[in-house]
């Protein structure tokens, strides 16, 4: 197989994971105004209660899978006989996750219907094989054949969803179009099975090496969903997960930006672990982390700038808290890159589960002590500390365990310039605010200046990540 483009999985796969959210980007104005605070926190609170099923569920197969398709390579036969085993596998521990689901949610009150809803988006998960396609380098066809699922759901959403009492065909919508999008999918395997007979079938051959992961793999619900879950469960205010929600909606889509360089690197570090080049990795890694920082530290200033007068604009009224929770919950983007070079791109690949797992883990339980303190305190403000708080101790506990390994220090110094340009940046947008600080056109002539700023910076320092970008924006206007 030849090696694909690391820059064009990159974009690639930013497109995908964009259009992951983009559902809830484009919608978001709207159906925050339609289905208010409380509707938001519904919809939020009841998702965090299915995430823990979800998470159960996939037991971080998508992970795994990505890694052991990589490390096979071109070897069909086993290529095809670990995705069947982990096909299979995934079936049953999600028959498992659905039984006790049902269980206990389906007819519970007062959000039983809600629940009933979320099923749908527990079987879509059966079908979700995006990991496949993911460790081959093939994250084009992640992206085609999503695009038209999503169109129709927002589509749909605009049609249907008019009033408070339309949350659950929000939430039919939301669930339909994942499914859909997962099947979809699997038009494409005939051409990767086809004349390979699959033998010797064990199931339960990689359920040592898939539980493992199984702890690294509530990243996620540690940072998006345990914080809802207990804001939902310490407050009978449902408006406060609403808030939290919809800071949080702003955070996950800037941070797909910043993390979609590390979901492609997986892949290419696999292989490049398999073969033990060392200089190789060592290159990797401080090209991951330049390009994390050349993104994140722009980013993080400048949402902390523009977030007074984009909240009103893009949530409406009633939701001048999420402006606070953006700026508290904002240096998680710089935090989270870092996570997600040292633990996603070093650790995972180089089979260190054990590692990922004690810092994730740590992690989880300093998420969970503090928001048992802060949202008593601040409610939504101090589930936002709790969570900056928690992936920083993640952080150093990831870069304790690859300090020998790795010059860490020499990694962190790709850094500076970018954090100076981006303060910079923040002094032109602060400027440019003490003339015209509400509106739209506050926003777009701070990002105007801002961006301008940022960049003019990074000429004037040769930035590599900087000149790359350019060129593959030359090239994709030249073919235009």
């Amino acid at each position: 197989m030849a090696k694909k483009s690391i820059a064009k999985n990159y974009f690639y796969n930013l497109t995908y994971q964009i259009l992951t959210l983009i559902l809830p980007l484009i919608t978001t104005p709207y159906v925050s105004r339609v289905l208010g605070a409380e509707g938001i926190g519904i919809y939020s609170y009841t998702y965090s209660i299915l995430s823990y099923f979800l998470l159960f569920g996939q037991l971080g197969i998508a992970l795994y899978g990505k890694r052991e398709i990589a490390y096979v390579g071109e070897n069909k036969e086993k290529r095809n006989k670990v995705f069947w085993e982990l096909i299979l596998f995934r079936l049953i521990t999600l028959t498992i996750a659905i039984a006790v689901y049902c269980v206990f949610f389906i007819n519970s009150d007062p959000y039983g219907i809600y629940y009933k809803i979320w099923l749908i988006e527990l079987i879509a998960t059966a079908f979700d094989i995006s990991w496949f396609f993911q460790g081959l380098e093939e994250f084009k066809k992640t992206v085609t054949r999503n695009i038209a699922v999503r169109l129709v759901s927002v589509t749909l959403i605009f049609i249907l969803v008019k009033n408070p009492n339309d949350l659950q065909k929000y939430l039919y919508i939301y669930a339909i179009a994942d499914l859909l999008g997962n099947l979809s999918l699997w038009l494409y395997l005939p051409k990767y099975f086809k004349g390979i007979k699959v033998k010797n079938i064990n199931v339960f051959k990689h359920a040592y090496a898939i539980i493992l992961l199984f702890i690294p793999q509530i990243t996620d619900q540690i940072y998006n969903m345990l914080d809802k879950t207990m804001i939902g469960a310490m407050l009978e205010n449902k408006t406060e997960v609403g808030y939290y929600e919809q800071g949080q909606k702003v955070i996950r889509i800037l941070l797909t930006i910043v993390s979609s360089l590390g979901i492609v690197m997986i892949p290419r570090m696999a292989s490049t672990f398999a073969s033990g080049d060392k200089s190789k990795i060592n290159y990797y890694m401080k090209r991951s982390f330049s390009f994390v920082f050349f993104l994140a530290f722009p980013i993080t200033f400048g949402i902390i700038s523009v977030s007074d007068q984009f909240v009103p604009i893009f949530f409406g009224n009633g939701y001048e808290k999420v402006s606070i929770l953006i700026k508290i919950i904002s240096p998680i983007l710089i935090l989270m890159g870092i996570a997600n070079v040292v633990g996603n791109q070093y650790l995972l690949p180089s089979r260190k589960q054990k590692e990922y797992t004690i810092a994730v883990s740590c992690g989880l339980v300093a998420n969970f002590t503090l928001n048992i303190i802060l949202i008593k305190l601040w409610n939504s403000i101090g589930a936002s500390i709790a969570t900056v708080i928690s992936q920083l101790i993640v952080d150093i506990l990831q870069i304790y365990y690859v300090r020998k390994e790795i010059n860490i220090r020499e990694m962190l110094k790709t850094g500076i310039n970018y954090l100076f340009a981006s303060i910079i940046m923040f002094i032109v947008c602060f400027i440019v605010k003490l003339f015209i600080n509400v509106g739209i056109l506050s926003i777009i002539l701070q990002i105007v200046f801002g961006g301008l700023t940022y960049i003019g910076i990074l000429l004037f320092l040769k930035d590599e990540n900087l000149y790359v970008v350019i060129s593959k924006l030359k090239d994709k206007f030249i073919r235009i």
